[in-house]
């Protein structure tokens, strides 16, 4: 019987074991991204920033955040953000996309950037809510 128990008891805490992990990859992010993005990147659209809110980043295209003054470079690149072309930019964005303003960034860790991209994947909405600035 013990042999059986323990296997079921497994399956149903794998679940639980990953959502756990989740979290904890989420919260690490935000931190990271705290200390390497924020001073530079707001997540809302209302904290003044120097670069546009990161907030909906995943799968919005280059360039279109509202109301921002993008680089030519960067607006008619036609690069949607997926987490490869963010993990790009991340590593190198002066090597991934020259002539754009913002200052090299470098963080080339892949841990570092994994912890990045599920924060950003947990700010990002399904419909986009707060790039159109709606509450």
């Amino acid at each position: 019987m013990l042999r059986l128990t323990l296997p079921v008891v497994l399956c149903f805490a794998a679940p639980a074991l990953a959502d756990t992990f989740d979290e904890i990859k989420v919260s690490a992010g935000q931190k990271l991204f705290d200390a390497e993005c924020r001073r530079c990147h707001a997540v809302d659209s209302k904290d003044p920033s120097y670069g546009p809110p990161l907030t909906n980043i995943l799968y919005r295209g280059a360039g279109t955040f509202p109301d921002y003054d993008y680089s030519t470079a960067l607006s008619a690149s036609g690069i949607v953000w997926t987490p490869a072309a963010l993990r790009a930019w991340m590593e190198d964005n002066d090597g991934f996309m020259p002539g754009t303003k913002m200052r090299h960034v470098g963080i080339e860790d892949r841990t570092v950037q994994d912890f990045i991209l599920s924060y950003l994947a947990a700010i990002t909405t399904q419909d986009n809510r707060a790039v159109e600035g709606k509450d």
